[in-house]
């Protein structure tokens, strides 16, 4: 009996349980390829999305977060906490000297998972360990479930929807394994068992999912009578198919989302628990959808509003303001920094600095608002390059031109040197601001490039 007292005494007071003692859990989802238009508390009318508004019901929608036009740009950007002109080389590649949002979470003594889409190995240029089936534990997540890992399209790979090929803590899951199977199912599975099974201590879920990347195609509430195979992954060429099958996959997203929501709340853990949901970049551009009565194109890959305005919802029960609706600039560099408040880590040099917190925001708390956000876009994978600085209401380039966004979305009105006070003495801190940032490597540069800049050593541009 005594024995099992000093034992136990010895487990409550080990360094990593005191380290987790009363720290929110945190839920991060990030859907792929879908932006604000697309959702109804943000004024979609093509799209139902009930559990995300209901999300944002019961805590936050923030009015302007902002992210970079495609994918790795911006996951690189959120993992990392920093801008592109620190850390990010290639498409499609995480530099696995990096240190993440999950080692800094680990250390202050969460369990660590991730699931959806990895990609970040360096598959497509083949760089030195691109075929290690652990670099995603290496990045910090203690489990995983994961598409592209060590395995592409090609060969033994395959699409991510139907008959999906995924990775299992490095090990291989083959789409003949997976057969009968939809990978955004398995992968909401794999978060709800996490969550369950990590209950009693500190946990925090990484969830960039494959919902609603294209190819378009049904659903598990849509597919009818069609049967399953790995086929059924192949879109149609008619747009108004493409377009059907894409609302399908928003709603069915909205319903995965309201999954994991429910899966939190039938455990009891809404008031220990933050959920976050944002999106990594804009609507494809194959999409037109309609919002606030007004027709929206899918914007990925481009530098304008509908490329880079995602959404951001936030609800921890009893700690977010329920229905608020701040219009708080947020910047993707502020993920790493809020975690690193909601897990009380201290600030210390092998931190990153770009971000700001937006944590008091989810405490009912004003915080220390951003001036203004950064985007440095450069992804190596043949698309137009650029960089701006921006407010809610004034958007800067780098070459000069300057939009009132919310009036212009368009950005067809430069607003040249007719200019009222304000719009004056912004333009003249973001010119401040641009100054002082590197420039983009010139160009739409693809996998080949060679010169591939880096600014690791550029000043906290957070500070005048």
């Amino acid at each position: 009996m005594l024995q099992r007292l000093i034992l136990l005494l010895s487990i409550l007071s080990s360094p990593a349980l005191l380290l987790a003692a009363d720290k929110p859990n945190v839920i991060l989802i990030m859907a792929d390829d879908v932006s604000w238009e697309c959702f109804g508390c943000y004024g979609a009318e093509d799209y139902k999305t009930p559990r995300i508004d209901q999300l944002a019901s019961e805590g936050i929608r923030f009015e302007h977060c902002y992210s970079t036009p495609i994918c790795t740009p911006s996951r690189v950007k959120l993992m990392t906490g920093k801008y592109g002109f620190r850390n990010y080389t290639h498409f499609g590649y995480l530099d696995p000297s990096e240190r993440t949002f999950a080692h800094m979470m680990k250390e202050a003594g969460y369990q660590t998972a991730i699931a959806g889409k990895w990609q970040l190995n360096g598959l497509y240029n083949k760089l030195a360990g691109h075929l290690d089936p652990m670099r995603p534990h290496q990045a910090g997540f203690d489990q995983s479930l994961l598409w592209q890992v060590t395995r592409g399209k090609g060969g033994d790979g395959g699409e991510r929807f139907w008959d999906p090929p995924l990775e299992h803590n490095g090990k291989f899951i083959s789409k003949e394994e997976n057969a009968g199977q939809y990978g955004p199912d398995l992968l909401t599975d794999f978060v709800c068992d996490f969550i369950e099974e990590n209950q009693e201590r500190p946990f925090f879920v990484y969830y960039p999912m494959l919902l609603v990347h294209d190819p378009f195609v049904p659903t598990p509430h849509s597919r009818g009578d069609q049967e399953i195979s790995h086929s059924l992954n192949r879109a149609p060429k008619d747009y108004a198919a493409k377009k059907k099958n894409f609302v399908a996959m928003v709603e069915y997203m909205d319903h995965l989302v309201g999954r994991i929501v429910d899966h939190v709340d039938a455990l009891g853990l809404g008031e220990e628990t933050i959920i976050l949901f944002t999106a990594d970049n804009g609507t494809n551009t194959g999409i037109r959808s309609n919002w606030n009565g007004r027709e929206i194109q899918g914007g990925k890959a481009g530098m304008k509003d509908n490329g880079t305005h995602v959404p951001l919802v936030a609800r921890w029960t009893k700690h977010t303001p329920a229905g608020s609706v701040l219009p708080d600039l947020i910047d993707f560099t502020d993920f790493y920094a809020t975690l690193l408040d909601a897990s009380g880590t201290e600030v210390s040099a092998k931190e990153p600095f770009d971000g700001k917190s937006f944590f008091p925001q989810l405490n009912g708390e004003p915080g220390d608002l951003r001036r203004w956000v950064l985007c440095h876009y450069q992804c190596y994978w043949n698309k137009k390059p650029g960089q701006y600085a921006r407010t809610a209401k004034y958007k800067l380039y780098r070459d000069g031109s300057y939009f009132e966004v919310p009036v212009d979305l368009d950005e067809s009105k430069d607003l040249g040197n007719a200019l009222s006070k304000e719009a004056k003495d912004i333009r003249q801190e973001l010119e401040y601001l641009l100054m002082r940032c590197p420039p983009v490597p010139a160009g739409a540069l693809g996998r080949e490039t060679v010169d591939r800049p880096l600014h690791p050593n550029i000043p906290n541009l957070l500070h005048d």
